[in-house]
């Protein structure tokens, strides 16, 4: 039986070590190729797109696929609904891997945003101006920290989507943007940036030293879910900081869903022990 995992995150990784090697099961893992140096699962690899939804659909056909399972970023909606529309065109049983989001705890100052741009128009509010800001240059992207009246911003939403916030620029001077990411953005993005290339998982301790010597005043993330990035709200809440969580898009309409690995794996034994029986 042939597996296609959509993958990219640590639960897919975590997915093809749990498959890899089942007797009868052959197992494909794709990535988007959209990090220049992804960290690769165990089994086969395939790294590119699929030509929209008709491509993905003909290559499930093609590879004989009987069982698909989208263990995508829980932002990438756009491939998870491509994965649904194929899935039915190919008439192949899908499954949406997604970690659980994270809990708001007691202490946490969140505000909830349905897009990067309702959490960027809500920027303004959660930062007033400082009493001695006035007009700022704008600064190179890796620019060295130095103290002024700017309102600090950490910006932990990935290196896609930050035209968003450069909306910002237009309406306020004296927002700065802490920007980390795995690789360099590109595209537009806040005229006053400074790119910390970095991947995770994060430390508290790590999480703490970075809001302080930054001097971070807000934090933007998306509800990502999982324990590598979670450290950031912990410190976020010792330090009293706001935390503007960006709601994820929910699963495509009908697709079952596992919370973790082990819980995809089952579905994957079930579906080996139904081959059997049949066979």
């Amino acid at each position: 039986m042939h597996v296609l995992i959509l993958g990219g995150t640590t639960e897919a990784r975590s997915l093809a070590g749990l498959l890899h090697g089942t007797p009868g099961l052959r197992l494909t893992s794709s990535l988007a190729g959209r990090v220049a140096a992804p960290r690769l699962p165990e089994g086969e690899v395939r790294v590119g797109g699929f030509g929209g939804v008709e491509g993905l659909a003909e290559w499930l056909r093609e590879q004989k696929v009987r069982g698909l399972i989208d263990a995508t970023h829980p932002f990438a909606r756009t491939i998870s609904f491509h994965a649904a529309e194929a899935a039915a065109i190919a008439h192949v049983p899908l499954l949406a891997l997604r970690r659980p989001g994270w809990v708001r705890t007691e202490g946490d100052r969140w505000r909830m945003a349905d897009s990067l741009e309702e959490a960027a128009r809500l920027l303004p509010e959660l930062l007033p101006p400082a009493p001695s800001a006035g007009p700022a240059a704008p600064a190179p992207s890796r620019a060295p920290v130095a103290p002024g009246p700017e309102r600090r911003v950490f910006l932990s939403t990935g290196r896609m989507g930050l035209a968003a916030f450069a909306a910002c620029d237009g309406v306020r001077d004296d927002l700065w943007f802490l920007v980390r990411s795995v690789d360099e953005p590109e595209g537009l993005r806040p005229a006053r940036t400074r790119v910390l290339l970095d991947r995770g998982p994060f430390t508290l301790e790590g999480e703490r030293e970075l809001l302080a010597r930054h001097r971070i005043e807000v934090l933007v993330t998306k509800d990502s879910g999982g324990a590598a990035t979670a450290p950031k709200l912990t410190a976020a809440r010792e330090a009293g900081i706001p935390v503007v969580v960006v709601r994820r898009p929910p699963v495509p309409e009908g697709v079952a869903v596992a919370p973790d690995p082990e819980g995809a794996a089952r579905w994957v034994a079930e579906r080996l022990t139904d081959r059997a029986v049949r066979s």
